[in-house]
């Protein structure tokens, strides 16, 4: 793999003449308008095939893997363009292998709404190991509110992709609740029958696991959280399930501030199986501008976790959106749009805009000026600051990678994950 950044004046034919691959295949991993518009400064991913294979008529997915001795799975994650999907056309080329160097293999998961759009959903599906619809909140007895799954699981199982149950302290009001979550870790019927709901909904539905996400606790349910998720892991491991744990993004044990307090980052670890690292969000809707996850602060962030937790056991986050402000910035006032990666770069093809790069946060920005004379500063991921983000795993030897989320369309978060890694299969 190799990323290219779009200079002045280059085009997809140009650049796939300079590396001498595909121009249609460069295009679509990319997804490029059938314009060919490229913004200056605008990532591609070139991939270098090894081995190609024509389809013949009659061959199917299944049928080309087991002669290449691969996996359907596999060939989805070398074909861009299948979308997850299984039709083919004669004449129609599939790329079996690549030349690349892996850095090992990855554990990869990944969050999605039931309102999903399928196809969206389908064409990221191969790269991912799980899946965790978000979300079952918890209502004012203890008992778990209705998520409506179906669909999700449905479209899991059919590419390899196993489900996790996920876990909030979501109300009915759809807001993460620091009262909610009191009662459940303070009132022992209502974790009670909490438990019992969290394992025979896993059983039920045929979930590997559960991955439980609670924040905003105060410090001093910091034990109680713990021990509430050493109680889940010794229900559900005679099941053969395991469980994770979301945690905030910490850079010292005592770091103050209710969103940090209630995670003992060793205590958590110690009663579950992994843990998700929250490493984004510097970035938000209501802050300054700024770089969602700037590698500084990620960084800071896993040198304190790998004091307390064992490297294995975690999972890095992983942010595949960005965000785009109005200026100036009005603190209190300001509130930025969250886009998708691939919107942002459509924005600087649509407002002629170079596309910069901050070298220390690894972060692609740009600014733009609107049809109403407004001045916007956009910050996003590309192919660029997903690898600098992904290499960490193999770099601090986690466990592998979770992606938040799955809701926005952006080819190049899978395209650079599968360069670097063997996604590890459930």
């Amino acid at each position: 793999m190799t990323i290219h950044v779009v200079q002045a004046g280059e085009t997809i034919g140009s650049i796939a003449a300079y590396y001498g691959v595909n121009p249609t295949q460069v295009a679509t991993d990319n997804t490029v308008p059938a314009s060919g518009a490229l913004a200056v400064g605008q990532t591609l991913v070139i991939r270098f095939p090894r081995q190609v294979h024509a389809v013949q008529q009659g061959e199917t997915l299944s049928s080309i893997a087991a002669y290449y001795g691969t996996t359907v799975r596999q060939l989805w994650r070398n074909n861009w363009s299948l979308r997850g999907g299984e039709s083919l056309s004669p004449g129609q080329p599939l790329v079996i292998s690549y030349f690349e160097e892996k850095l090992g293999t990855a554990v990869t998961n990944g969050y999605a709404y039931p309102y999903i759009e399928p196809e969206l959903l389908a064409e990221q599906l191969p790269y991912l190991t799980y899946l965790a619809p978000f979300t079952y909140g918890i209502n004012a007895s203890g008992g778990l509110l209705p998520l409506n799954d179906d669909t999700l699981l449905s479209a899991a199982r059919l590419r390899g992709t196993a489900p996790v149950m996920h876990l909030s302290t979501l109300t009915e009001s759809g807001q993460f609740d620091t009262q909610r979550a009191e009662l459940v870790l303070t009132d022992m019927e209502v974790q009670d029958r909490l438990v019992s709901e969290v394992i025979q909904t896993t059983l039920r539905r045929g979930y590997a696991g559960v991955d439980v996400d609670f924040e905003f606790l105060p410090g001093q349910l910091a034990a109680a959280y713990a021990a509430f998720l050493d109680r889940l892991r010794r229900r559900l491991q005679p099941q053969g399930r395991f469980l994770w744990a979301a945690l905030a993004p910490k850079t010292s044990a005592g770091q103050p501030g209710l969103l940090y307090e209630g995670h003992d980052y060793a205590a958590v670890a110690a009663a579950t199986d992994a843990v998700l690292l929250m490493t984004y969000e510097w970035g938000y809707t209501y802050g300054p501008p700024m770089a969602v996850a700037p590698l500084p602060n990620v960084r800071a962030v896993l040198d304190y976790a790998v004091t307390t937790i064992p490297s294995e056991k975690i999972f890095l986050g992983i942010p595949n959106y960005g965000y785009d402000w109005p200026l100036p910035f009005v603190q209190g006032t300001t509130r930025a749009q969250s886009i998708s990666n691939q919107r942002a770069i459509e924005l600087a093809v649509q407002y002629q805009i170079a596309i910069q790069y901050d070298e220390t946060a690894q972060s692609p920005y740009f600014h733009y000026t609107d049809h109403a004379g407004v001045v916007h500063e956009v910050w996003f991921e590309d192919a660029r600051s997903m690898d600098a983000k992904l290499r960490l795993i193999a770099e601090y030897g986690f466990k592998g990678a979770g992606f938040w989320n799955l809701m926005r369309p952006f080819s190049q978060t899978w395209l650079v994950l599968d360069s670097l890694y063997d996604i590890s299969e459930s």
